[in-house]
């Protein structure tokens, strides 16, 4: 008994009674001192950690948000959510400066803020973000140079979006987001074999609706536009946000549009309003459709609406063409002394304006001046909007000739001339009537009208006050070159893809013919195969545009 009290007031256990000379006691106390030590040392170590740890963590987790995911994929953002990402990202880099991919995730919202607002200086914050990344992660860094594509693309210098591409392709062949800018530079270039490659590739690595918006640009630009108008509207289906489905509704309506559809192209542009009400470049779609539907003041409005979010040159120059061609001479040039400002603050930010600047100029400016800024272009990036815009501009300066080898590109399926548009067929038309080549000139003003009779409410009344002038064509040919009994009418076989070769020596091209040597027995309404709504080119068909062919500037 009194063992037994002893053992506990010496800090023994129950039940310990029976141990010789309290052994197991004292090694129970070695234990807890040792235990003892180890706890306080932990402590100290973990409170070490915390006083290292920064006091204030990023609001939310930096990975996986559909924002970020939104972004890096090329899809469009709603502008609150962009500016809660923007706002998490700026955070984050300040506490975590050497996290390369936070910093190209920046960039690339930043970009997208660009984008979406026409704010030149969100670029330079993306050039900033995106250099950063690069200078932290120099090595391996696909998602840096994914960005750098996009920016430059953003600000249309295509070969320098197609020199970071083809980088970011070399590290990662694997990454699909990196054939999406690819498609945009090639197609900037002019080099639309590359771009069908680059599609062929992203198809191969990726599915969903990202992937098949960017298809749909490549079919509208190879003159397949029903495949494009699948692609949009499984794009739209498919959309994982109201602000992706906008973008794609977006694209069809302009789809619509250009195929002289404004109820359908009303219809997009109003839902993808709806879905994103920061949608801006649906705004202006509208303004556009309801010009064509004769509902003048409600474009005003639509235009103004979009101008106010996303003052882009572009869009000033709409809106003063519409001012001008309801008679309102100082508000138009209004919006083009906007038009001015504009490519003057986005040329700050690194946004090449010349295209949109020569258009204004060679319509309402300095023809001369507009003819010097798309030479440069041409030589920088030939593409056909470049080639279209420069044809224009020569006619305006009064150089036909020239003027119609660029608007042959633009308008020919065999120099990459497939896209099937209005304004550029007119401008063909306008440039061969200019060179008394009635009867090309004819067709090709009745095909603008057929494609989209209100195309512009300035241009389409010329395009049918030319046609009117010129009259309608001979009912029978001229004798000389009627087609006699033994040997049938051939036509040029530019204007028939199915024209098979004849032993007979071939009839002289229009180009090089006065036009009453033109026979006149074809119907009024014959097009060229470039300008046929059916004609689909094959997707293996290799590019048979050889570069050498480019008129020189």
């Amino acid at each position: 008994m009194d063992s037994a009290t002893k053992t506990e007031d010496d800090g023994g256990q129950p039940g310990t009674s029976g141990l010789r000379d309290g052994a197991r006691p004292a090694r129970g106390r070695r234990r807890l001192r040792v235990l003892g030590g180890s706890l306080a040392a932990g402590c100290l170590v973990l409170g070490g950690v915390l006083v290292l740890l920064p006091e204030k963590r990023p609001p939310g987790p930096l990975p996986g948000s559909p924002a970020r995911t939104a972004v890096t994929t090329g899809v469009a953002v709603a502008l609150p959510e962009l500016a809660r990402l923007i706002h998490q990202h700026e955070g984050h880099v300040r506490e975590s400066p050497r996290d390369a991919r936070a910093w190209a995730v920046l960039g690339a919202a930043y970009v997208e803020r660009g984008r979406r607002t026409a704010d030149a200086a969100s670029y330079l914050k993306a050039e900033r973000a995106l250099r950063t990344s690069l200078e932290v992660r120099p090595r391996r860094n696909a998602e840096a140079l994914d960005g750098m594509a996009a920016l430059a693309n953003a600000r249309r210098d295509f070969r320098a979006a197609r020199a970071r591409g083809e980088a970011a392709r070399k590290l990662a062949p694997k990454r699909w987001t990196t054939y999406a800018q690819l498609i945009d530079a090639y197609t900037g270039l002019g080099e639309y074999k590359k771009a069908q490659d680059a599609l062929g590739r992203m198809l191969r690595l990726r599915s969903g609706s990202a992937v098949l918006g960017r298809a749909a640009g490549v079919y509208r630009d190879r003159g397949r536009r029903e495949d494009a108008a699948a692609a949009l509207s499984d794009a739209a289906a498919g959309a994982s946000t109201p602000a992706e489905e906008a973008m794609w509704r977006e694209r069809a309506g302009q789809l619509a549009w250009e195929r002289g559809d404004p109820e359908v192209a009303l219809r997009q542009f109003r839902e993808a309003v709806r879905l994103d009400p920061d949608q801006r470049a649906a705004q202006a779609g509208q303004g556009r459709a309801l010009v064509a539907l004769g509902r003048t003041p409600e474009a005003l409005g639509a235009y103004r609406a979009a101008l106010s979010g996303q003052p882009l040159p572009q869009h000033a120059l709409e809106l003063g063409e519409l001012y001008e061609s309801v008679g309102r001479p100082r508000a138009a040039r209004a919006q083009y002394d906007l038009l001015r400002e504009r490519v003057r603050r986005e040329g700050v930010g690194g946004v090449d304006g010349d295209l949109v600047l020569g258009r204004f100029e060679a319509d309402h400016g300095d023809p001369a001046s507009a003819v010097r800024r798309l030479r440069a272009e041409w030589r920088r990036q030939p593409g056909i909007e470049v080639a279209d815009a420069l044809g224009w501009a020569l006619h305006r300066a009064g150089r036909d000739q020239e003027a119609l080898r660029f608007a042959m590109i633009a308008t020919d399926r065999a120099r990459g001339g497939a896209v099937r548009s209005a304004p550029y067929v007119y401008h063909r038309g306008m440039i061969e009537r200019g060179l008394g080549r009635y009867g090309p000139a004819r067709r090709h003003l009745d095909e603008a009208l057929r494609i989209n009779p209100r195309f512009s409410p300035l241009h389409a009344p010329v395009a049918r006050a030319a046609l009117a002038e010129m009259g309608a064509p001979a009912l029978t040919a001229p004798p000389e070159v009627r087609p006699s009994a033994d040997r049938p009418d051939r036509r040029p076989s530019t204007d028939r893809p199915d024209a098979r070769p004849s032993t007979d020596p071939p009839e002289p091209r229009p180009s090089t013919d006065p036009p009453e040597a033109r026979p006149s027995a074809n119907p009024p309404d014959t097009r060229l195969s470039t300008d046929r709504p059916d004609a689909r080119p094959s997707t293996d068909r290799p590019d048979t545009r050889p570069s050498a062919g480019r008129p020189e500037a």
